[in-house]
């Protein structure tokens, strides 16, 4: 058999595959704690190609020192409460989409619990206050159910016979942070994101323009189209490392854990009127109210402190005795109950304490997600949701505008361009 050799069409070539492009990230989400995630996971749900980075280990900062809160019951009506609601509506279903996915195991897994909150009165002058506080949250979709001294020993039986009235907030609910952070840590990673601990962001690199070209970090610079900053207390020195200054300072909040105590000691998550700003509120250096709420393992977590004190990590004794006070005078078992340990961290706050969410006008492909205070457990995925809708162009709820870069509150509008978004 005779074979004829056929010569390939000069229109065929097939060229040789150049080298492989590389894998830059969209935008660069600085900072892998609860928002920084939420962000991320908002982001790449909707198909961006994210980078989250951080100086420490993953989730090891303001959300591996917090208590899980997610609230409605210390809001008054106004934007933060609208946030939380937003997110008090998400969380669970937020939970269910990372479980389906293979990135969240079951509910015990983030200790999710929709347990309810008790906000309580030790006096009439309280109470009054109380029912006042609750009436106006009402008014803004919030469940608040007033209670009278004789119904709240079947909420918590416990409390100590001095309260006068309480109110019960069915929303109110509580999670495991690091988990919650970590599940949706894994989304992103699952999606094609990467993850990077132990880089320290610098500031941004910018082209002619003026826009974002590169996040610039202690590994060199990362190529991307824009910076996420979540970076919590720290925010307002990453922003002014990127020319863009924000009054994001750190307030040091203390919590205290005591040993187990059997189950149903503390039922719900229990504050004084106090701490959901009923009663109380100021502007002082050092604040602190009752907050007390019983873990799956059994242990209290006795809060909340907040002290304007900068970055100083010593402890302060007398803050720690005055939370157990104030426990104690709430729950009166709980003065019979060993304290194992004492931990504290850095909460972001505002002047006009509000987050700051979305675009900043005056460096092009800067975005804020940063200055939710004691509450960023509880607003982040609505803060992820707000964030990630406006970069894609979407029409996001709540309303971006409370939480602008360029809002009178945080007395930035002289040197801010109107926000375009």
């Amino acid at each position: 058999m005779r074979f004829r050799r056929v010569q390939a069409s000069p229109t065929v070539r097939r060229e040789r595959p150049g080298p492989p492009r590389p894998p830059y990230p969209d935008v660069a989400v600085v900072g892998s704690g609860i928002v920084g995630a939420a962000c991320a996971e908002a982001l790449t749900r909707r198909g961006v190609r994210v980078a989250v980075l951080d100086g420490a280990p993953l989730a090891s900062g303001t959300t591996a020192r917090g208590e899980g809160n997610l609230l409605v019951s210390d809001k008054p009506p106004g934007p933060e409460l609208a946030l939380a609601l937003a997110s008090s509506a998400r969380w669970p279903r937020l939970l269910a989409e990372l479980a389906d996915e293979g990135c969240e195991g079951p509910g015990e897994r983030c200790e999710y619990e929709a347990k309810g909150g008790l906000v309580v009165a030790l006096g009439e002058q309280g109470a009054r206050a109380l029912a006042a506080f609750a009436a106006t949250q009402r008014t803004a979709g919030v469940t608040a159910h007033g209670l009278g001294p004789d119904d709240v020993r079947a909420y918590e039986p416990h409390l100590a016979p001095g309260v006068s009235a309480a109110v019960h907030y069915p929303q109110d609910a509580q999670i495991q942070p690091v988990a919650a952070a970590a599940a949706l840590l894994a989304a992103v990673r699952r999606r094609g994101g990467t993850l990077r601990s132990g880089v320290r962001a610098l500031g941004v690199e910018r082209g002619a323009d003026g826009r974002v070209t590169a996040l610039r970090t202690s590994a060199g610079p990362l190529p991307c189209g824009a910076v996420v900053n979540a970076c919590g207390p720290w925010a307002g020195r990453f922003a002014r490392s990127a020319g863009a200054p924000l009054p994001v300072q750190p307030r040091r909040g203390l919590v205290l854990v005591t040993a187990p105590l059997p189950p149903g000691t503390v039922r719900h998550k229990v504050y004084d009127a106090d701490y959901v700003g009923a009663v109380g509120s100021g502007e002082a250096a050092l604040r602190t109210s009752a907050v007390v709420e019983a873990t799956r393992g059994g242990t209290v977590l006795i809060g909340s402190s907040r002290e304007r004190a900068g970055f100083e990590e010593r402890v302060r004794v007398a803050v720690l005795r005055e939370l157990a006070r104030k426990a104690v005078a709430l729950f009166p078992v709980l003065g019979r109950t060993p304290v194992i340990r004492a931990y504290g961290g850095f909460r972001p706050y505002t002047p006009d304490h509000l987050p700051v969410i979305g675009p900043d006008p005056r460096v092009p492909g800067l975005w804020h997600a940063t200055g939710h205070e004691g509450a960023g457990i509880g607003l982040a995925p609505a803060t992820g949701e707000l964030l990630a809708g406006l970069y894609a162009g979407e029409r996001p709820q709540p309303d971006p505008r409370p939480y602008r870069v360029d809002r009178p509150g945080l007395g930035l509008a002289e040197e801010a361009e109107p926000c375009s978004a």
